[in-house]
């Protein structure tokens, strides 16, 4: 007689994470010719300065393994880069460690932090690697939702009245609630993808009063640090930045978003030295060192002019609004993102009732691919006909994109 094997605790946690929406939805935009606004890669390479950079790397044989926190210049190049910005001071000898791009800074960060069962608090929707990320270390996740058209958590704060401008916001409430005995960690994600939210100073201030109310971590994703667009309701302020908060943050960026680069996978995490420690033992066992040739081109590309910067995010505000209009003429309920590379909509006007239904048919009406944000949440309800359309795309083809859209029939 044979006996079935125990399935092994990992494989178990592993198992809901099968091929992501990402790679469906590019195959399908490749089958079928689709324009591809599912996902968020530019189809444009990033500064010429970085690409030389690059290339001369390549050519003077800086080809083999790097040190393990990454090589001594972009350490500087990163230090410098975050004091100027954001006056954070971190010693690139101990406090930053270059990582294959912000998902492996992302796992490497919560896999140092947390052990079986410690819990994680996260804004949904969100990234699916966090997911994936908290289930490798054996995490709970304990979801805080975003909601399209609500309240303002700044209002609720101050005892004001709701405004309701379509952008997302939370039940301060609800993220108190969330905070217990077994919390270990925040994961934080602003400017945040897939919303496009950027969160307020107000709100800001809330989850750092819960970090040291309950003397927990944070963990930062802010690879859209950039692209804060000159509508929104507040800039970019790193968490790191707030009272008490430096000393028990882990504060993650990447070269992808920023420098149009998103294959090259340079990221990098910053924060107090016991911690980067921490994350480094990790990631010496997930990828070891990596993109020893492009390290030296991020390099050069953080020390870039402040016009690059600005200059960067004017350009994609207007292919954002490029998008958004032609959006809203094909009859979309489009919510206007504060940064990142998306736009999401609510498709309901359009006879749309599941995201993904919708995003699956999608190419065969008009010739477009989105990604559903419903795969994003833990209660798929809250996203249920929301889809996200990324605009960082040459003007032209987002104009294609905008002109197939116009004619998308009702469902």
């Amino acid at each position: 007689m044979t006996t079935t094997p125990d399935v092994d605790p990992l494989v178990a946690r592993m198992r809901p994470f099968g091929t992501t929406i990402f790679a469906e939805m590019s195959a399908l935009a490749v089958r079928t010719g689709a324009v591809n606004l599912g996902q968020g890669f530019p189809d444009s390479d990033g500064p010429p300065e970085m690409l030389a950079a690059a290339a001369e790397a390549l050519r003077t044989g800086q080809n083999q393994y790097p040190p393990g926190p990454g090589i001594p210049a972009l350490r500087r190049a990163i230090a410098d880069h975050q004091r100027r910005f954001h006056a954070l001071a971190y010693d690139p000898d101990g406090e930053i460690v270059v990582t294959a791009g912000a998902t492996e800074a992302i796992a490497a960060s919560i896999l140092a932090l947390c052990e079986p069962g410690d819990e994680v608090v996260c804004f949904e929707p969100y990234y699916d690697s966090y997911a994936a990320s908290i289930a490798l270390a054996g995490a709970v996740r304990r979801p805080v939702t975003l909601r399209p058209g609500a309240a303002h958590a700044d209002d609720r704060l101050a005892g004001r009245a709701g405004r309701d401008d379509g952008r997302y916001s939370f039940d301060p409430a609800e993220l108190r609630a969330a905070f217990g005995p077994r919390t270990r960690l925040v994961l934080f994600n602003s400017p945040h993808n897939p919303t496009g939210k950027v969160f307020t100073p107000d709100e800001l201030a809330l989850v750092a009063d819960l970090c040291r109310e309950h003397d927990v971590y944070a963990v930062t994703d802010e690879v859209y640090e950039h692209l804060v667009f000159t509508d929104a309701a507040s800039g970019h302020v790193p968490l790191a930045t707030l009272p008490g908060m430096r000393e028990r943050t882990l504060r993650i960026s990447s070269a992808g978003k920023t420098f149009s680069c998103t294959g090259w996978k340079v990221g990098w995490v910053s924060g107090p030295a016991p911690l980067v420690s921490a994350v480094l033992r990790v990631k010496q066992f997930l990828t070891f060192v990596n993109a020893a040739p492009l390290q030296p081109a991020v390099a050069v590309a953080l020390a870039l002019p402040d016009s690059y910067f600005t200059e960067f995010r004017d350009d994609l505000q207007r292919r954002r609004d490029l998008l958004m209009a032609g959006l809203t003429d094909a009859g979309f309920d489009v919510l206007s993102p504060e940064g990142t590379y998306f736009v999401t909509a609510d498709v309901s006007a359009l006879g749309g009732r599941d995201g993904v239904d919708f995003c699956r048919s999608l190419p065969e009406r008009c010739g477009v691919v989105a990604v559903p944000t419903q795969v994003f949440y833990d209660d798929p309800e809250a996203g249920r006909r929301l889809v996200r359309f990324a605009f960082c795309k040459r003007p032209e083809v987002l104009s294609e994109a905008v002109t197939r859209l116009r004619r998308l029939p009702a469902s």
